[in-house]
Formats: structure tokens, sequence, C-alpha cells
């Protein structure tokens, strides 16, 4: 009875750890502005880029989701020949929404020469 009483103790702790650890993913809330990328990115962008490449494109351009321009960088990411690189994704989200013109121009240079 002594080992009957172990191990039915050993199957109860098991499944208590599991339950346990298998539950922490529950409670993690959903990131829908990634989720939703991601999505996206896998259905209209499939030809260029693999999951992970959409995974690390849409954490990537966090900002961009954020300012609901996701489906114009992912739709762009889709049209380049040269794949689904950070070089690709970065210059497709500086040209969209209020970026697309560049941005602000740069300072003007200073004059280095001593005014006499």
């Amino acid at each position: 009875m002594r080992v009957l009483g172990r191990l039915l103790f050993g199957a109860i702790a098991a499944a208590a750890l599991l339950g346990v650890g298998s539950s922490c993913r529950a409670l993690d809330p959903p990131n829908r502005p990634l989720d939703r990328c991601q999505a996206q990115c896998r259905e209209k962008a499939k030809r260029n880029c693999s999951e992970d490449a959409c995974v690390r494109g849409c954490e990537f351009i966090l900002d961009r989701l954020i300012e609901r321009e996701g489906p114009n960088v992912i739709a762009c990411v889709a049209k380049y020949s040269r794949g689904c690189t950070d070089v690709v994704w970065a210059e497709c989200a500086s040209h969209v929404g209020v970026h697309a013109d560049g941005g602000p121009p740069g300072p003007t240079p200073r004059n280095t020469e001593d005014d006499e």
C-alpha cells in the first residue's frame, strides 16, 4: 500500500507541475498588433518571407503598427524582389504614412569660420 500511495502522490505532483507550467502562457495577453501583422505577412508576403522573417519584420516595425501603417509596409515588403531582410523592412517602413516624404530637412550646416 505504501508503494501505491507514493506512486499516487508522485502522479498528482507531476500533474500539478504540468498544469502550473502550461497555464502561465494562458495569462499572457495577446499582442494584437503583432499577431495581426504576422498573419498579414504570412498571407501577403509569403513569396518573399518565411514565418520567422515575418515575426522579425513585424517586431522591427512596431512603431508603424501602432500608427496603423502595417498593411502598407507589408504590401511594400511583398513587392520587393530582394527578399525579406531588415533593410527591406526598414526601407518600406520609412516610406509610408507621415514618413513618406522623408521627414523634415536636416539642420543647416554650421559656419565653422571665425566671424571677424
